[in-house]
């Protein structure tokens, strides 16, 4: 287990999990906003990129509430290379990523996605000791960015033309906690 929040639980992925993921990483509905609906994942896309050991510095992670499998979440040390291209200059902050999605939708609008990222945040920071913890959402997706507000994140700079999604390159926001910030 990473964390317990009241009715909300973060676990390690594990391989029975394939499954899930599969089934929520083929639902348009979530597609629309993680991975987009030009790219259903069954068993072996999810094999590919969720439980790639070349990835080993990516930890994989099942969101519970009320002990139902509702969501991921995944947060990773952020490569040099991200980090010169994102503007994080100085190499003795610990700068992490993380992303994060509800699949089922029957959950969204409920206050457990703000409740998740809070609990992410805290973890990171206090446990991890980490100084930084950036996302990078798509411009458009009003709500995450909203949600992410609420937790604290602020938004760093505006990437035109970022992230390829449902056939085109979409402008995402550079958001970011800093642990100052808590």
């Amino acid at each position: 287990m990473i964390f317990q929040r009241d009715s909300l639980l973060v676990r390690k992925l594990k391989d029975s999990d394939k499954t899930l993921l599969a089934k929520w990483l083929s639902n348009p509905t979530i597609l629309q906003y993680y991975e987009g609906r030009d790219n259903p994942h069954n068993i072996e896309l999810v094999t590919k990129h969720f439980f790639n050991v070349e990835d080993h510095y990516v930890t994989g992670c099942i969101v519970e509430y009320e002990g139902v499998e509702i969501g991921y979440i995944q947060y990773y040390p952020i490569e040099e290379e991200y980090k010169d291209k994102y503007g994080y200059n100085n190499r003795n902050e610990i700068v992490y990523g993380m992303d994060q999605f509800i699949g089922e939708s029957s959950y969204w609008n409920r206050g457990i996605g703000t409740e998740l990222v809070r609990g992410m945040v805290y973890y990171l920071i206090n446990e991890l000791k980490v100084d930084v913890i950036a996302m990078d959402p798509q411009a458009w997706n009003e709500r995450a960015v909203a949600c992410y507000e609420k937790c604290g994140f602020k938004k760093v700079k505006l990437m035109p033309k970022h992230e390829w999604h449902e056939g085109e390159y979409r402008d995402c926001w550079l958001v970011e906690y800093r642990r100052e910030n808590k």
